[in-house]
């Protein structure tokens, strides 16, 4: 029983960010029709900035957590009004190279200012160690409360954005149907580009929150990509075009993988997102909570 809420506890905080990196496809997604695969490479550069100012210029941790999410952010509104505005309304096949060209780029830029061959650790917010139940100590510490918190109350600020507030309003509007929110006097581009730069900043934030836990290391290519693919499969389990759908998908297959490790085995990881995926796939294909029909013009 205790091996299982351990399991438990470990699968939230894992599910928890990866319904932080779906949430971020999502966002983007509804707004553009475009997956984002450079979302791991905008996560990974914006964590590297964060370490640098950490570990070599010895900034707090807050201040450069702060500096990583709005260096996201600016990326990220960059990225979309340079490079994925010229393509969006053109074959999906040009967006998609678009944006691995961009992951492609980040990761070479990374490691020539950071270097390839050195896997750099970062500091946690919190203590790893484990809270006392009895004589027992859980594999849930005071860092993995922090990571559940963390993107809960993002979650929670998102929702607020986007059902409560005028801007989100627009915001869901534009990614309905951005030719009448245009019509209805709505700056869909701005929209739009403030849509890449809230997942961006979303990102930065998962990217600092996994480096320092106590697995995580910061390097050009490794455990980001990973993240993405994890990401992306709880996006399609919710259904691409359900913000609490990438949430509950992230839980959900945060949970399966840490079973999946612990009795079965814990040296594919991977295959089991794939297995999840396909079934998924197969099953309910816009995903268990999308409930969007196709967009007509």
């Amino acid at each position: 029983m205790f091996r299982f809420l351990n399991l438990t506890l470990n699968g939230l905080t894992n599910g928890m960010i990866y319904a932080a990196v779906a949430l971020a496809l999502v966002m983007i997604w509804r707004a553009t029709r475009i997956v984002n695969f450079a979302q791991g490479g905008m996560l990974m550069f914006t964590t590297f900035i964060a370490w640098d100012l950490a570990q070599v210029h010895h900034a707090n941790y807050w201040v450069a957590l702060v500096v990583a999410v709005v260096a996201g952010i600016l990326i990220g509104g960059v990225a979309e009004r340079v490079l994925v505005r010229p393509v969006e309304n053109g074959p999906p096949l040009n967006a998609v190279i678009v944006t691995l060209g961009l992951l492609i780029f980040l990761q070479a830029l990374a490691g020539m200012i950071w270097g390839n061959s050195q896997a750099h650790s970062y500091p946690p917010a919190f203590r790893f160690i484990g809270y006392k139940v009895g004589d027992r100590t859980l594999r849930f510490s005071p860092n993995d409360l922090f990571i559940v918190l963390s993107v809960l109350v993002v979650v929670i600020a998102l929702y607020v954005l986007f059902q409560r507030t005028s801007l989100g309003l627009q915001m869901r509007a534009t990614a309905f149907n951005p030719e009448v929110a245009g019509l209805l006097g709505v700056r869909v581009g701005r929209l739009l580009t403030l849509g890449w730069a809230l997942a961006a900043g979303l990102g930065a934030l998962v990217g600092v929150l996994v480096a320092g836990t106590s697995s995580g290391y910061v390097t050009p290519v490794g455990p980001f990509d990973a993240l993405l693919i994890y990401g992306f499969t709880a996006a399609v389990i919710g259904g691409l075009d359900s913000p609490g759908g990438a949430v509950v998908g992230g839980v959900v297959l945060g949970l399966i993988l840490s079973y999946a490790d612990s009795y079965i085995s814990n040296f594919i990881q991977t295959m089991y997102a794939l297995v999840v995926l396909i079934a998924v796939l197969m099953i309910r294909p816009k995903g268990i909570f999308s409930r969007t029909s196709e967009r007509r013009v």
